[in-house]
């Protein structure tokens, strides 16, 4: 449907997106998410970038890729956020294939897709350009609305016990 792709991290909080972080080689050709280049984003995107925004105590959710959840990469993750790391292998265990439990799967994913596609991007430049303008219009609000969902998916799943979460409407 949108032979223009590129991979592409960002994080999600209540008070803004971290990213986009491209997955590129020098040539800016994007490129395979290893554990090697995962650590990388985590050391020199992600850390940096919290400091800039003076991020402390949060906790890190992050589904069961291998890349994310490889031992070295969750060692790195546990250094970064001792004690609060939701992950396979981490300090609170996440159910597997739970998207519906991550803001980015249920919330920011498809919203950018709505938005980056419209103009029909003719390259990748103008796609990844696409991303970061809908990223900086995403409203502070609109992003405390989505972490409020958050809370009621993980209620929800408490509830049922870690079952699916049949028609689940937010």
């Amino acid at each position: 449907m949108h032979p223009l792709k590129t991979t592409v991290w960002c994080g999600i909080h209540a008070g803004n997106i971290i990213g986009p972080y491209f997955f590129e080689n020098d040539q800016g050709v994007a490129v395979t998410v290893t554990a090697e280049r995962y650590q990388d984003m985590i050391r020199h995107f992600l850390v940096p970038e919290m400091e800039e925004q003076g991020l402390q105590d949060m906790w890190f959710q992050q589904d069961g890729a291998t890349a994310h959840t490889a031992r070295s990469t969750i060692q790195l993750l546990n250094d970064v956020f001792p004690r609060r790391l939701i992950s396979r292998n981490g300090d609170l265990a996440w159910p597997a294939r739970s998207p519906d439990l991550t803001a980015p799967d249920f919330f920011l994913w498809g919203f950018l897709k709505s938005k980056v596609y419209v103009n029909k991007p003719q390259t990748i430049q103008h796609l990844k350009d696409n991303i970061r303008h809908a990223i900086e219009e995403i409203q502070p609000e609109m992003l405390h609305d989505v972490m409020k969902n958050v809370l009621k998916r993980a209620e929800s799943c408490i509830a049922n016990r870690g079952h699916h979460l049949a028609d689940i409407l937010f």
